[in-house]
């Protein structure tokens, strides 16, 4: 991603306050990368650490609970979705005027 550009909003939600950054992990949870940056210590990170994870197209590696949610969300229209994100966005916006 591009943190001066267009993805600047995204890279302050993700705390990436430096360059270059890296992040992985569960995209709800992300974690910084800490080791070194050659070629050899990156493909020993990502053969090590780097694997699917659950999600939509990996539901196989889900528990029961995060396939149940899954299939929820997957079932709803996007007009039911778009609703939904908007009534979340209020709650957000609410709770940080409540909490600054």
């Amino acid at each position: 991603v591009d943190c001066t550009a267009e993805g600047k909003p995204l890279c302050d939600a993700n705390g990436v306050k430096g360059y270059p950054t890296i992040k992985w992990g569960d995209p709800s949870n992300l974690e910084d990368y800490q080791g070194a940056r050659t070629y050899d210590a990156l493909h020993k990170f990502a053969t090590e650490s780097l694997k699917p994870i659950c999600s939509p197209s990996n539901i196989d590696l889900c528990d029961d609970d995060k396939k149940v949610e899954i299939e929820k969300f997957s079932s709803m229209g996007a007009e039911a979705l778009d609703k939904l994100i908007s009534e979340k966005e209020e709650e957000q916006e609410e709770a940080e005027k409540n909490f600054k």
